[in-house]
């Protein structure tokens, strides 16, 4: 999926939430994408219909500079768990991107494990686009200018590339595409080779090289295959995926960072110390995590 034509972007009125809608609106400028702005709220009883027709105004308003740009947003107001209303919304639709803001918890950790954002991040099956709270960011600014891309050479990281060199493309932005060697040992530092007996450290250092050729020809193929005019830039670095790519974003002055999402089942992006979950909860800019489709599940 390279093109975006629906968003679907869940609203609470809350600070988080409204830098959020600035991100879809600026997705739906570039693409010509159409929003559905979507509130779930679940009230204790039956919901008084003069309830969703004020939330219906008060959505209708928050995204009036959408409106003014020649924006379709469609509102959609329902009483359910938010959880289950946006990931239904987003079949329903179907989306192509779900986008988000994430909360804090005093301060600390933005994103918070089993928080709404959190389960529809790793249970929804299209794009996820989070968005940290604007006193987080300290890397990132609208329009995209600096994109990153994880790559790890996986189907998911193949969607995740095309994806970030569309979005490259309609923001006339610059795309670094960033691959980690992780190691058993934690780099920085390097090992020192001198330490070593001559033979393992000549054999090792032959190793990393190798490693590092293969790296770099898989990511001129990966080059190769975008149909972008524009060339991006390649980075190989080492150590912890999600601490490099943290660190690239830094360096970059990253405005987004997509990275691929792959395994067995919606519990994927739950395992404390994954590098998606790792990387969303301590980003400076919004993430945009790309999943092959029929990878999660829907639970609670």
């Amino acid at each position: 999926m390279s093109r975006i034509d629906r968003i679907l972007c869940p609203v609470d009125f809350s600070d988080v939430s409204m830098h959020a809608i600035d991100c879809a609106v600026a997705l739906a400028g570039w693409y010509g994408a159409r929003i559905t702005a979507l509130h779930a709220f679940h009230p204790h009883g039956d919901a008084p219909a003069g309830d969703v027709e004020r939330l219906q105004l008060q959505i209708a308003q928050t995204f009036r500079g959408a409106y003014s740009c020649g924006i379709a947003v469609d509102v959609d107001v329902q009483v359910g768990r938010p959880v289950s209303v946006i990931l239904d919304c987003a079949d329903r639709l179907p989306a192509d991107v779900i986008v988000l803001g994430t909360h804090g918890a005093g301060g600390f950790q933005h994103l918070v494990l089993g928080s709404v954002t959190e389960k529809v991040l790793r249970q929804a099956r299209c794009p996820v686009f989070t968005v940290p709270p604007p006193r987080l960011q300290a890397t990132s600014a609208l329009p995209f200018k600096r994109l990153v891309c994880a790559v790890d050479f996986s189907p998911t990281s193949d969607l995740a590339v095309h994806l970030a060199s569309s979005l490259a493309e309609e923001a006339a932005a610059h795309l670094t595409l960033v691959h980690v060697l992780e190691w058993p040992w934690h780099e920085p530092p390097a090992p020192a080779f001198e330490e070593l007996p001559p033979e393992q450290a000549v054999q090792l250092a032959s190793f990393r090289r190798q490693r590092e050729a293969d790296a770099a020809l898989q990511l001129d193929r990966f080059c190769e295959g975008l149909r972008s005019p524009c060339r991006p830039v390649v980075r190989i670095a080492h150590g912890k995926p999600y601490a490099e790519l943290l660190r690239i974003v830094g360096e970059e002055h990253a405005d987004l960072l997509v990275l691929g999402v792959h395994g067995r089942n919606a519990l994927d992006l739950a395992v404390l110390g994954s590098t998606a979950n790792q990387v969303v909860r301590r980003a400076t800019c919004p993430v945009l995590t790309v999943r092959t489709t029929g990878h999660a599940e829907h639970v609670e």
